[in-house]
């Protein structure tokens, strides 16, 4: 389910607090602390056909107090070590921080999003740390809206300011211990109330509320804890909520009537344990779909959200796991699927469709394209008027659309019989990220395109007239954000360079156009390569560097990798990395197996007891940097985030010598024992993806890609910088372990250190730390390629 006016999570990406730290002594420096040394306290495990033993498992025995207290005590250890270690490079941190605070962008608003006759969008107001919702009606002083300030005007018949504060954050802060991280919201299509969750932090879980929108105050119902979806029916008379159990797994569906002082009442409970329950609304609001799936079967029911109390009415099911979303359009249902076909397993996704009223038992859905692997389908939007696909050619990314209401009644067509109207794109298009669109009736459709070289453009697109505008993005060449000023801007560079554009057939600008898109690539290039990994499959390399300062042959590289959940690698160009750009730095990107963009294959070939290729591929393109001296034989540092985070440390334990340097941010370590022992929830998908220990074959390949069990002894690793925090999914401890395993095991040595930095909470919208984290780990890959 879309958030709403979520695009602020791109314009400013999740952040963290960091650790506060002991001030330092203005006297003259004191040695360096000595190394942190954990006492190993080994436990024999024994599982399937296999022992060792652990000795660092005390680590994670969060009940022990003993060994909490112990934990503590050497947390206080790794901070002062990292610190010590890091203190030659204060001043380098500081310029850099410097940098790249300069780069922020000048305004802190979201643009507008219409939605009926109300323009939403979350801004930021000055000393405040959380955002506020707001919103004007679009009919008032239309032609002084602004995307920069939409907060600005005054209605002067009514006497009162444009704006309406809907929901401040900073209150929302308050009510939950000074924290404000929000998952869900809802406004309601009558536009009288907005539900949204809320993280508890004490409790570990989201709680949903729901404000009356006129009045600004919060309904007495419903009140739920551990929400995990939710989705309006009766046209905002009825809101029903998903409840997860205490392993968070999604199984309960509750339906609350507004304003009603009557009990919520179930409409659906799942209680085999091994099902997960979705609910999502159609774009016309007129159904609540119910996905519910497991390993063994796929379903989809619809609910009539005009009566929420009717029940739930199976319309598609399948075996196996599959993906599957319902909508309507004029009387048919269409499901977009990677269900099997036949019995045969499918590589892509595809369009189903079926009559809303169709009688026959079980339900008849036929195919709406033709399969082409040349146009593989990645995405679809529903207007009233137009479907908008996103397209897949290789690896590169189109956008397009065809009006509606299809065909029907002739079978399956393929797309190009649909004429279907390209959208423009800049080049190096490395993702389509689709925006809320809640205006079902509106002819305009809002996207985020995402490249290497340019930064991340918010853009409508007119469906009616092919035309098109870039409503925000930062500008980094000038240090300031270049905003649309809707219909009214005057006539200026900006106008004449970025409004009302028109599309082409061909669905790529021209090379002198990039300054269209306030591209990069003047100054910054992109080159992508097919780089063969260890089986003969061609792995997508992508390489950023500037035209400037690029060293030949002699220039560092930082090599990035997720290549997990069949996800995209982010390689959005992130302003922060311009410092090491500046600096002679190359930035890669392998789309290793495991990860998205290659189809479900791609992803399966990465996964289970095919992990491994995951790791070959990460270690193929490391390689292909260095033998093709695109990156200097001395200078790779790998980067990974989550679970690329093991991608990095695998490939670490493999090919010690082939890197220099490593970031790993909050990254899974030790599989063996949080997929044998999880102490946090983990899901179906967590174990689909890296394996069941219960199936022995899942089990020797964990063991054997586990970075934390294949540290080798007596060799030489590369310096680590290694990121974590008490509250991830990836304990602190699998970070403490790993550090303190490679220090005890491997060759140390001063100049290549081994960190371990501790963040604390996960927040938004905290630039000056986000600043802070990205300065520090850019001064520590600084700092090692220079020793």
């Amino acid at each position: 389910m879309r958030h709403l006016l979520k695009p602020l999570r791109h314009h400013c990406s999740r952040l963290r607090w960091a650790h506060h730290r002991a001030q330092k002594a203005a006297a003259s420096p004191s040695p360096p602390p000595r190394l942190p040394r954990p006492p190993p306290k080994p436990e024999s495990i024994t599982f399937h056909d296999h022992s060792w033993e652990d000795p660092y498992s005390w680590m994670s025995k969060l009940n022990d107090k003993v060994a909490m207290r112990h934990l503590d005590m050497y947390m206080e250890q790794e901070e002062k070590y990292t610190e010590a270690t890091m203190s030659g490079t204060d001043r380098l941190q500081s310029k850099l921080q410097s940098e790249m605070a300069s780069r922020f962008a000048s305004d802190l608003s979201t643009p507008p999003l219409r939605w009926g006759p109300w323009l939403y969008y979350r801004r930021v107001e000055e000393g405040k740390q959380f955002p506020v919702l707001c919103r004007r009606l679009a009919s008032l002083n239309d032609e002084f809206i602004s995307h920069k300030s939409p907060s600005a005007g005054f209605d002067f018949t009514s006497g009162k300011r444009i704006e309406q504060k809907l929901l401040d954050y900073n209150q929302e802060a308050q009510r939950f211990g000074g924290y404000a991280y929000e998952e869900l919201s809802e406004v309601s299509p009558d536009h009288r109330f907005i539900a949204y969750t809320m993280y508890d932090k004490e409790s570990d879980f989201f709680k949903l509320s729901v404000r009356n929108l006129n009045s600004g105050a919060l309904c007495s119902k419903p009140q739920a804890d551990r929400v995990s979806n939710l989705a309006w029916a009766k046209d905002g008379q009825a809101l029903l909520y998903v409840v997860t159990d205490q392993n968070k797994r999604p199984c309960r569906i509750y339906c609350s009537m507004i304003g009603s002082t009557d009990d919520d009442f179930l409409i659906l409970e799942e209680t085999d344990e091994n099902v997960y329950v979705n609910i999502r609304h159609t774009k016309d609001f007129r159904f609540v779909t119910v996905n519910t799936f497991s390993t063994a079967s796929s379903k989809v029911f619809l609910i009539y959200a005009a009566d929420p109390s009717s029940g739930v009415n199976l319309v598609w099911e399948c075996e196996g796991k599959s993906h599957g979303i319902l909508e309507h359009h004029q009387g048919y249902l269409y499901l977009f699927t990677d269900a099997a076909k036949e019995g045969q397993s499918v590589d892509y996704h595809y369009l189903l469709r079926s009559h809303l009223d169709s009688s026959s038992s079980p339900r008849t859905w036929e195919s709406v394209f033709t399969d082409d692997p040349d146009w593989v389908v990645e995405d679809l939007d529903f207007s009233h008027t137009h479907l908008v696909v996103t397209l897949r050619e290789g690896r590169n990314f189109r956008l397009c659309s065809v009006t509606l209401p299809l065909p029907a009644g002739k079978g399956p067509v393929h797309l190009k019989e649909l004429h279907p109207q390209f959208l423009p794109l800049p080049k190096y298009v490395s993702q389509i990220s689709p925006g809320p669109n809640y205006d079902y009736h509106s002819s305009k459709m809002r996207f985020t395109i995402s490249s290497p070289v340019m930064p991340d453009a918010v853009v409508d697109y007119d469906l009616s007239n092919g035309e098109w505008n870039i409503v925000q993005q930062q500008n980094i060449l000038h240090e300031r954000t270049r905003i649309l000023y809707g219909t009214a801007s005057s006539a200026s560079i900006i106008e004449e360079t970025l409004n009302s554009k028109t599309s082409n057939p061909s669905n790529e600008v021209n090379s002198d156009d990039d300054q269209l898109w306030n591209g990069l690539s003047e100054f910054y290039a992109c080159e992508q390569y097919n780089v063969a990994s260890y089986d003969g499959v061609l792995l997508p390399l992508t390489v950023v560097y500037s035209r400037k300062n690029k060293k030949e042959d002699q220039s560092p590289g930082l090599l990035h990798v997720h290549g997990t959940y069949g996800e995209l690698l982010d390689k959005r160009w992130r302003s922060e990395l311009k410092s090491l750009l500046d600096r002679g730095w190359i930035i890669a990107y392998a789309d290793v197996r495991g990860g998205g963009g290659g189809g479900k294959k791609w992803h399966h070939d990465g996964r289970r007891t095919k992990k491994i290729n995951s790791i070959k591929d990460y270690i193929s393109c490391a390689n292909f940097l260095v033998d093709k001296e695109i990156v200097h034989e001395n200078k790779l540092a790998g980067w990974g985030y989550s679970a690329g985070g093991l991608v990095v440390a695998s490939a670490i334990n493999q090919s010690p010598h082939l890197f220099k340097a490593a970031i790993l941010k909050v990254p899974f370590l030790d599989p063996t024992n949080t997929l044998l022992y999880p102490i946090l929830p983990l899901t179906a998908a967590d174990y689909e993806e890296f394996g069941y220990p219960g199936d022995i074959a899942d089990f020797h390949a964990i063991r054997d890609y586990s970075p934390y069990d294949n540290i080798q002894k007596d060799v030489l690793y590369p310096a680590v910088l290694v990121s974590s925090s008490f509250n991830t999914r990836f304990g602190v401890w699998e970070a403490a372990k790993w550090v303190a395993q490679v220090r005890e095991l491997t060759i140390y040595d001063q100049k290549r250190p081994i960190l371990l930095n501790l963040t604390t909470d996960i927040v938004e919208e905290n630039r000056y730390l986000q600043c802070k984290e990205s300065a520090m780990e850019s001064a520590f890959l600084i700092k090692v390629m220079e020793s």
